[in-house]
């Protein structure tokens, strides 16, 4: 649970960043991406947790936890 409350946390301070610096670019963003048909959403969303459980998978095996 702590490391899900650290990554959790990670994920807030990065995309509160981006919102904070860039707010234009993130409104842009919004917009192409309410513009976008959701096969592709699903499609960008399914990469994104592949790529995500296995980056998680390649850290923790690497640095043994």
């Amino acid at each position: 649970m702590t490391d899900f409350l650290a990554a959790f946390g990670l994920v807030l301070v990065i995309e509160g960043a981006f919102y904070a610096g860039a707010p234009a670019a993130a409104k842009a963003m919004m917009r192409r991406g309410l513009d976008a048909p959701d096969h592709i959403l699903r499609i960008c969303g399914l990469a994104a947790l592949a790529f995500g459980v296995g980056l998680v998978w390649a850290v923790r095996s690497a640095f043994g936890q």
